[in-house]
């Protein structure tokens, strides 16, 4: 058996997966879940310590989003077989230049991260997008409300400092992801009108491509 850990993106709980369904006969499943840092952790003691809820070797790590650079954090501590990032970055280089931008100016510290109980407010921020005709979609899924972690994840992705990444690593990328931009991505299985949520609602293509791409 394959064992399949799939880590969310940001703010977002293990629900994004529940359409995800690969051939039982050959993959477990297994669902990671963000925990609020303790103050002053960097995000690789943050990967050493999810790495404790992986309970077996040789495993496969997806990741989305912000989840996708955690699991390239992770797998430079464990075994894996196969990691595969969907709607993420492999590089600082493939972050958009306002999120490069915001690095200088540190104006993402000036994010309204305190108003997470506005849904509208953490949907544009985690998944690009304003959420007012999917409010109940967003609050079934946007569960991680935490605002030191909210602070905490922002700062972590904007001053990642990754220039090169594993060649065996799998990227999966929609064409129209306002998060991060496909013009900025290299090396991706790109997937058509695929947006940053595309796990949620064009989960059929992954059912149906996410078995041959990990065992390819």
């Amino acid at each position: 058996m394959i064992n399949v850990y799939l880590m969310p993106g940001m703010a977002a709980n293990p629900s994004i997966f529940k359409n995800i369904k690969l051939p039982e006969e050959t993959f477990n499943q297994h669902l990671l879940e963000w925990f609020v840092p303790s103050k002053g952790m960097s995000l690789e003691e943050y990967a050493i310590e999810m790495c404790t809820k992986i309970t077996h070797t040789d495993v496969v790590l997806i990741g989305i989003s912000f989840g996708g650079i955690l699991v390239q954090e992770m797998a430079k501590h464990i075994r894996t077989k196969k990691v595969i990032l969907i709607s993420s970055v492999k590089t600082k280089y493939e972050l958009p230049k306002r999120m490069r931008l915001a690095k200088f100016t540190k104006a993402y510290k000036l994010l309204p991260t305190g108003l997470v109980t506005n849904m509208e407010v953490l949907g544009k921020y985690a998944f690009g997008e304003t959420v007012t005709k999917r409010l109940e979609l967003y609050e079934e899924y946007l569960s991680v409300k935490d605002k030191y972690y909210l602070d905490w994840s922002l700062d972590q992705m904007i001053n990642w400092e990754q220039t090169e990444y594993d060649p065996n690593l799998v990227h999966i990328h929609g064409d129209n992801d306002p998060v991060f931009p496909i013009k900025y991505i290299k090396d991706c299985i790109p997937v058509s009108k695929g947006t940053h949520i595309m796990i949620i609602n064009r989960f059929k293509w992954f059912n149906e491509h996410l078995p041959q791409i990990i065992l390819e």
